[in-house]
């Protein structure tokens, strides 16, 4: 899963620009005091990545599903903490348009 985890963050901010299910979680944990002084959000998101034939077209494309922890810190700014369970869910051929939908943050 690190090879999905560091395609996803290359696209960081359509990630969080579709991130949708926002649950919020109070800081239980003393080590976090300061970096997490306002508590943690968790998102869900989705990226797609494309699969190539044999000719280099695209096949495919797989698509991950993803749960981002951010951190909300002392100085009242939030921060991408993990990115995490990131689960494939493999799609028909379909543009990227069509399965990154611009969904604000919320």
């Amino acid at each position: 899963m690190r090879r999905q985890k560091a395609n996803a963050a290359q696209g960081l901010p359509e990630l969080i620009e579709i991130a949708a299910g926002k649950k919020f979680t109070e800081n239980y944990k003393e080590k976090h005091t300061i970096d997490a002084m306002y508590g943690w959000y968790r998102y869900e998101s989705r990226f797609a990545l494309p699969v190539f034939n044999e000719v280099g077209e695209i096949e495919r494309y797989n698509v991950f599903n993803v749960i981002m922890v951010i951190r909300h810190a002392k100085d009242g700014k939030m921060y991408l903490y993990d990115i995490m369970n990131i689960k494939k869910k493999r799609a028909p051929f379909s543009s990227p348009k069509t399965l990154l939908s611009k969904k604000p943050i919320s």
